[in-house]
């Protein structure tokens, strides 16, 4: 006796959601429920987090009027998503240091101590990375003096 012609498709969908079901992790079972695609938290040390905020800050000073070059004080948050490619979102404050942008080596520059000296900037950045084709862009840029 055979079936209808729809109990192969059935099988299959039913198949298809048991896989589903069994390969990804449930919340509330100790895992945290991530999608793929998900935005998820990412360590500020990780190699890629420290490319893509180099690479946001060179892009914040490019583009900064200020004559003084800035430098990341604190990284409040970093989130990233992989994608064909992978999306870093970062928080950061920058501060305003006491080098001129025409000097060389800018990484180590001091902030001054003078009040009326002082500025802070508080940046939200999207940075798209392509790894595997050498690629990285500014997505989106935010910034706000604080």
């Amino acid at each position: 006796m055979a079936g209808s012609p729809r109990s192969p498709l059935l099988l299959l969908a039913a198949l298809a959601l048991a896989l589903a079901l069994a390969v990804s992790p449930a919340a509330g079972q100790g895992h945290k429920g991530r999608l793929v695609g998900g935005l998820i938290d990412a360590d500020v040390n990780e190699e890629g987090v420290q490319q893509a905020l180099s690479f946001a800050l060179s892009e914040y000073n490019k583009a900064s009027n200020d004559a003084y070059h800035g430098r990341v004080l604190r990284v409040l948050r970093v989130r990233k998503q992989v994608v064909a490619g992978m999306n870093y979102f970062l928080e950061v404050e920058i501060g305003r240091t006491t080098c001129t942008k025409s000097q060389a080596n800018l990484d180590n520059c001091p902030f001054p101590n003078q009040p009326d000296l002082q500025k802070k900037t508080l940046c939200s950045f999207q940075v798209y990375t392509v790894p595997w084709k050498g690629t990285t862009s500014l997505v989106k840029s935010s910034c706000r003096d604080e």
